[in-house]
Parts: C-alpha cells; structure tokens; sequence
C-alpha cells in the first residue's frame, strides 16, 4: 500500500470510529489489522445459559452470522466449557483441543462470558427475558438416571457422571472418595462413558500421571486393588452402545487383556454382510476381542497382563447385594434376558433366570438427564428435555434450547455442534423474519450485572477466568501435568479475583 494510500486509509478508519452509530474500532488478530463492529446500545441482545459446548456453539454460530449481534453467556462454575473440561477423559487430550475455538468465540468483541452466575437462583429467566431480546437455554443435562434397584444407594455405588466429574475435577465431585480396595468392579452401560470409566479404573498409573486427572484421583488410582472391570449391557454383541475409537482402546489397553464369553458371540460373525459399515467394523473388533485367537505378540501380551475387562451381554441389574452389616456392596443380582425384536427394534425381555456378581464397586453409567432450571420455563419431566420446535420453546416469545436440554444426553461433541447451529440459524432466522422483536432497545448484561449486585452475586469474566487457567497450568507444570484443576470454587474465586 502507498504512503498516501495509507493515510487516506487512517483517515477514513478515524471517521468511522468518531462517526458510525455502531462505532467500529481497530484491532490486531493473529497478526492483522481489521476491522471489527462492537455493539450498540440498539444491537440485538441474546443471552445464553450454559457455558459448555452447546452454549459456546450457539454463540460461536450468532457471532459469526450477524454483525450486530451481542452474545452473552451465563454459567453457574467460575469456570467454562462444561463437559469438555468436566466430561473428557484426561487421556483424551485431543478432544478438548476444542476450547482454543471456544476461547476465540469468548474473546470475540461482541461476546462476553459471565461465570458464577446461577440462572434460576441468582437471576431468574425471566429476568433474563426482560433483559434480552432472545435467551437460549444450553445448561445440559446435570442429573442422573437411577437404576430403580435396591440397594443402589450402598457405599460402593455411583454414578458414572459423579465419578467423571471426581477424577475430572468437578467441584461438587470433589470429595467422593470411591472405594478402590476390591477387586472386582462392574459397569452398568456399554457406551463410551462407560469404556471411559473402565478404561480409567485399569490404565497404569504412568499413562495417567501425565494428563491432567486430578492429583486426589490419580493418588487414589495409585493405591486402587482393581484387577477386573466387566461391562455389562442389558441387551447383545450388536446393539454394544461405544464407538470403535473406545473399543480399540480398551483391546490395546496396557496391562490388560479382554476376558468375555464366546457363547455371547455365538452367530454373530453371520450377520456382519447385512451390518452399516460403521457398526459392521465395531462388530469385527470386538469379535476379533472376544473369540479369535490372537497373533503371537498380542498373546505374550495378554499372557502377561495382571488385569482383565470385558463385556457382559443380556444382563440387568435386579439388586445390589450389601455386605452383612449393610455398609459396603459385596455383589450385584443380573437379571438374565433374552432378545425379542420388530423390524429394526430390539430390546431385551427377563427369562426370570438371575445370576450374581461377586463385586466391590458398582458404577452406573445408563444415562445423565436435565433438570427443570426455573417453573416459568416448559419442561417435560417424562422426557427430560424442554419441549420445543427446533430449537424453539414451546408457548415462550423470545426462548430457545440447544445442546442436551434441546434433545436428550446423546452424541459427541460434533453432534451438540451441529445442534446448537441449528438453534442458532432458528434464531436468526426469526430476527429477519420479525417474529422475534429486536425493536426494543435492551439492557442485556448491563442490567443484570446491577440486578446480581443488588443480590451480593458477583461475576467471573473470561479475564477472570484465565487467571485460573493461569495458576492450573502453573501447578500442573510442577507436577509434568498439563494442568492441575482447582477443585474448590472458593479458591477459584480467589484467584479469579487475585
């Protein structure tokens, strides 16, 4: 560019900035200059509640289609990226490469992250309403699916999503404490979070100290008696629930072999023709796993394994067995079943056979579900979602859902990503259609930032929060740990607020 190119260029960026009514200021990304429209006090103002995948999405998607657009995303953590940083397993680093693109959505000029903030108790959704032209609710799915057995409840017994967040580092996790000291551990679910569970509870120590699992869980993992983690589904080999990335991690696991019974598989190598390719492939492992005999090198390694795995089919928990003075679990009853099916449906039926696991830990991974957040919004308490219509609240102006609220706790990552697009270009598409007024000029985070005064709540900014991320990947370094996570949401504050 010309010198005198150049200064007409400055010239006309000035009158811009002094000028415009929606004010546009330089600024530098990744190395160059450009500019960037910063809102108005008339811009379109959408609130999120839930700063994990589906919140991020859904912001990332608003941000990046409409100029004007201002986006602010409210979590109930000091923290953000929900189930990336609580819900990933520490030896799946790859995966939570996903927050460098969150953390460019966070920085963005016309987004602005809130944490601490717990919509439904601190500010109600309403409030958030009336604050906003638009507010889409992307909070997930917090609870967890009971069993329904007795004994559940024993010392002994969690929940797959409870002992995630304990080795993850999820505050309200923090003091779990399972006991480790049995040999035998059984897993309820055969999806990935269950082979997570699995895979966790047998890798060796040295794999793990270098993720960033929390030192508490990496310490009691140390000590941990596990030797043996079956898996067990209620229905057969086909309708196995992970993916074959889970399962080809669980068959090349060091230390460990896979132990399962071939009778499972007895016929199953006949049907593969007729299989999806995505499903056929998962069959032939774990076919491969169960039945064929291995290669020589793979059989010294499984000869020499001290710790085992594998999957049991066509089982259900009926009860869990307690010890004498009912304070430990000593075993599981597994309902036999056996399979019935229509067209593409299967699903199993009890043979009224019953069948004990002698077992020290139980861990239950059928299925986390959401919670109603406020009763001024519509919620369906058989399903556990927010009724809607892609994307749209149901009989509510101005509301939305994405994530695992929208459509149930299922899918990846990529799945909540295309999700949370799809609620995205809803919204959109209302504020061009004018079915969603964006007429009214709008308070947004200026207006609850004053209400959250008023009631003592202060919030953690994404400047706030990289001050935790700071003192965790300076803690870590110590350690030869990517991170080590601050488990109390008291010192993150302190250190957010340093």
């Amino acid at each position: 560019m010309s010198t005198h190119k150049a200064v007409l260029w400055k010239i006309r960026v000035c009158h811009l900035f002094f000028n415009s009514p929606r004010r546009v200021r330089i600024t530098r990304l990744h190395g160059v200059r450009g500019l960037v429209t910063t809102p108005s006090a008339s811009s379109p103002k959408v609130c999120i509640v839930g700063g994990g995948p589906a919140g991020f999405y859904t912001a990332q998607h608003l941000v990046k289609t409409r100029p004007d657009v201002q986006v602010d995303i409210y979590e109930r953590l000091p923290v953000p990226f929900g189930l990336v940083r609580f819900g990933v397993a520490p030896d799946h680093p790859e995966v939570k490469n996903v927050i460098n693109t969150f953390t460019q959505t966070a920085q963005h000029a016309r987004c602005s992250f809130h944490g601490n903030v717990s919509v439904g108790k601190d500010v109600s959704v309403q409030e958030l309403q009336e604050a906003y032209h638009a507010v889409v609710l992307s909070y997930g799915a917090e609870g967890n699916m009971t069993m329904g057995v007795p004994g559940e409840d024993l010392p002994g017994v969690y929940s797959a999503k409870d002992f995630v967040g304990w080795y993850n580092g999820l505050p309200r996790n923090r003091d779990l404490r399972p006991d480790l000291m049995c040999e035998t551990a059984v897993i309820l679910g055969q999806g990935n979070v269950a082979l997570d569970v699995a895979r966790i509870l047998l890798s060796p120590v040295d794999i793990l100290k270098n993720t960033d699992i929390t030192q508490p869980a990496l310490d009691s993992l140390a000590k941990s008696r596990v030797r043996r983690v079956l898996i067990v589904g209620r229905r057969g080999p086909l309708q196995v629930a992970c993916t074959i990335k889970e399962l080809r991690e669980m068959v090349s696991l060091p230390g460990t072999r896979p132990q399962m019974e071939a009778s499972d598989f007895e016929g199953i190598a006949k049907t593969l023709k007729a299989l999806p390719r995505p499903r056929k492939r998962l069959t032939e492992l774990l076919l491969k796993a169960a039945v064929e005999t291995p290669e020589e090198k793979e059989l010294e390694r499984r000869n020499s394994a001290q710790k085992a795995w594998g999957f049991r089919f066509l089982r259900s928990p009926v009860e869990i067995l307690p010890s004498a003075d009912l304070t430990r679990t000593t075993g599981i009853r597994l309902a036999v079943n056996r399979l019935e099916s229509k067209g593409e449906d299967v699903w199993a039926v009890a043979t009224g056979e019953v069948e004990d696991v002698e077992c020290g830990l139980v861990i239950s991974s059928i299925g986390y579900k959401s919670l109603p957040i406020d009763p001024a919004v519509p919620f369906d308490a058989r399903k556990h979602i927010i009724p809607n219509t892609m994307g749209r609240v149901q009989q509510s102006a101005g509301l939305y859902c994405s994530g695992w609220v929208k459509r149930g706790p299922t899918g990846v990552i990529a799945t909540t990503m295309n999700d949370s697009f799809d609620t995205a270009r809803t919204l959109l598409h209302d504020m061009d259609q004018g079915t969603l007024d964006i007429s009214t000029v709008k308070g947004g985070s200026k207006e609850v930032t004053a209400l959250l005064e008023k009631r003592g709540v202060k919030p953690v900014l994404f400047s706030d929060w990289e001050k935790i991320d700071s003192e965790e990947s300076r803690r870590g370094e110590t350690r030869g740990k990517p991170r080590e996570k601050l488990l109390d949401v008291g010192e993150m504050l302190k250190v957010a607020w340093a």
